[in-house]
């Protein structure tokens, strides 16, 4: 209220009362004006029909409300929000439309207002003093109602943004778990229902946190990360899929300009990140069955990641070699572990010595039985590499030729699983 040792509050009341009773009589006019500077100044908010003539009744309604709390001396705090400024910060938060953008339209509607009123005032012709008071009593109360009704708003906005985005999370999820499952699919009608182009190559990933992990924002940290690597991987797409509250299913899709090797950014973008997620990867594969088939290869990669514990890298792909087999021998790993003790012998025990013997003894047959090949493989002198196999095949009690398939992809699944298979 005005301050009584100044202008006579009556005075202030009912001069207030005549500003607003000559606005009131232009509101059309004037509510066009406020929607105009709002749609020239903020580029944020749909220009659809629909959308334009939601904005059209929340800017009416709001003038409508603090010309009535003006005309009838109602306190701020009593007023009840207009249902359209309500709708229209729920349609906001459904089209994605930032909430900064809202917030901003109305600093800027009431700018305009504050504008039209001192507009009036000046038509008035009033005693200067009592004209100060008006314009300054009338900036005040138009303050606090959009004080007031932003509150109002962003709680509004706040509360369906969270709504329509766990309901479209969901609808996403059944989705993608319908194209997962196989058989035909309508491309076109599920890239849209999914907001992810399917006709492209996808890239699927498998992000995850620590069993410990208690921030209580993992779900938003994994999807951070995915868009981050999507724009590492030059991807023009991502598509992210909670699978529990440590664990996101994501695909990027990757256009003509993604350049080589994007698999190699990834690294190096996460390797920077001790924050980061564990990450599984799939390749590079085009279409609906690439979608499906990456994803695969990124469970496969991750199943690895999960049998190896902590020996495992952070970055797991399954373009790796010898991840898939691993991958398939990683189902049962009591059965795994018990074949390759059968078949490396003591060679199987986890200790450091056979652990450097069996690293050795698998890069010399993965290079064809070359000591040279595998001496400059593991930065050796040749002569160390041949006494290491010696000593390795030693160990394991029998000689490789009768069995050296078995032989290297046990050493194979030692070198992907770790302890998981060996002998304590």
């Amino acid at each position: 209220m005005p301050d009584p040792n100044r202008c006579d509050e009556a005075a202030v009341t009912e001069t207030a009362a005549a500003v607003v009773d000559r606005l009131a009589a232009r509101l059309p006019s004037l509510t066009r004006a406020v929607v105009d500077t709002l749609t020239r100044g903020i580029s944020e908010l749909p220009g659809d029909a629909q959308l334009m003539g939601l904005l059209a009744a929340s800017t009416a309604g709001n003038v409508d409300t603090v010309f009535r709390a003006f005309q009838h001396d109602i306190p701020i705090d009593r007023v009840e929000p207009p249902t359209a400024a309500l709708e229209y910060a729920r349609r906001l938060a459904q089209r994605g439309v930032p909430m900064h953008a809202m917030v901003r339209a109305y600093r800027l509607g009431h700018q305009a207002m504050v504008g039209m009123i001192a507009d009036e005032v000046r038509t008035l012709n009033l005693d200067p003093a009592l004209g100060r008071d008006v314009f300054e009593w009338m900036t005040e109360v138009t303050f606090r109602y959009i004080d007031w009704i932003s509150q109002q708003v962003v709680e509004v906005y706040e509360a369906e943004r969270d709504l329509w985005l766990e309901n479209r999370s969901r609808v996403r999820a059944v989705r993608v778990a319908e194209i997962l499952t196989g058989g035909d699919v309508d491309v076109d009608a599920m890239t849209t229902a999914i907001g992810y182009p399917l006709r492209r190559t996808h890239l699927a990933l498998i992000l995850w946190l620590p069993d410990d992990s208690t921030a209580g924002n993992e779900i938003a940290r994994l999807e951070r990360y995915l868009n981050e690597i999507a724009d590492t991987a030059q991807a023009s797409n991502a598509l992210f899929i909670a699978a529990d509250r440590l664990t996101g299913w994501g695909w990027i899709a990757l256009g003509a300009d993604a350049g080589a090797n994007p698999i190699g950014r990834i690294r190096a973008l996460l390797a920077d990140k001790s924050d980061g997620p564990r990450v599984a990867l799939g390749t590079a594969l085009p279409g609906v069955d690439g979608f499906r088939r990456s994803h695969g290869q990124a469970q496969n990669a991750r199943r690895v990641a999960i049998a190896a514990g902590s020996a495992s890298p952070r970055i797991v792909a399954a373009s790796e070699p010898g991840l898939t087999p691993a991958a398939l021998l990683s189902g049962d790993i009591g059965e795994t572990r018990a074949w390759v003790r059968e078949t490396l012998g003591p060679l199987a025990n986890d200790s450091k010595n056979d652990r450097l013997l069996r690293e050795t003894l698998r890069v010399f047959l993965r290079e064809g039985g070359s000591y040279k090949a595998a001496a400059e493989e593991l930065n050796l002198h040749f002569n160390s590499v041949k006494y290491r196999v010696q000593r390795a095949i030693s160990r394991r009690g029998c000689p490789i030729e009768d069995d050296r398939l078995d032989v290297e992809l046990a050493l194979l699944v030692c070198h992907r699983l770790g302890t998981a298979v060996l002998e304590g």
